[in-house]
């Protein structure tokens, strides 16, 4: 009987030993899933205020007389596309077209603040001067947010595909999580040209 005993102790014992290591598992994948959810709410925060700040801008530049239409209008386009896209940080492929779409706002916009640079009037208005140090500032939190966003994804990747972590992981049903990348083609260097006479 005491062999039996000490068989069903033992039972017992690594049966509440296992339990305990999933629950921390499970728990730990749980806390860094909330950590990537947290920091992409930061992301989209930024480009929250990117897109309320581009559009204090294109007002001020409506009111502008004789400015080129065809380059507000790309930029209005390009801001309806980029708030439209839902992101699911699970889904590679919405958090691309996500990605994509802000490529394509801030270059529009990037083109509309060349051409604004035309017109003195516009440049010289203090509201203009304003939104482009707000623009600049907005920008850099948004680049600070990406890299916090990979800090974390790359933390909970680690989570996931280390073991024994992994094994946890597989059972439970998590998976590792896209980082955001950089646009295509921004491995080049810009081509600066300075045609000065």
């Amino acid at each position: 009987m005491k062999t039996s005993n000490l068989v069903l102790i033992s039972i017992g014992a690594l049966i509440l030993f296992l339990g305990g290591c999933a629950c921390t598992k499970y728990n730990g994948l749980v806390t860094a899933d909330t950590d990537v959810q947290k920091v992409w709410s930061n992301v989209e925060t930024n480009y929250q205020r990117r897109t309320d700040l581009y559009s204090s801008v294109i007002k001020t530049i409506e009111g502008s007389a004789n400015f080129e239409k065809s380059t507000l209008k790309d930029v209005l386009a390009a801001r309806a596309s980029a708030t439209q896209i839902k992101v699911d940080i699970n889904d590679p492929a919405t958090l691309a077209k996500y990605q994509a779409a802000q490529g394509q706002l801030q270059s529009a916009f990037g083109r509309l603040m060349a051409v604004a640079e035309s017109y003195p009037d516009l440049k010289t208005t203090k509201a203009f001067q304003d939104f482009q140090a707000q623009i600049e500032g907005t920008e850099n939190r948004i680049n600070v947010a990406r890299q916090d966003y990979n800090r974390s994804v790359e933390g909970y990747n680690l989570k996931v595909r280390t073991f024994p972590n992994n094994i946890f992981a597989s059972f439970f049903g998590f998976k590792t999580k896209e980082f955001y990348k950089a646009d295509v083609g921004s491995e080049k260097a810009p081509d600066v040209q300075f045609n000065i006479k």
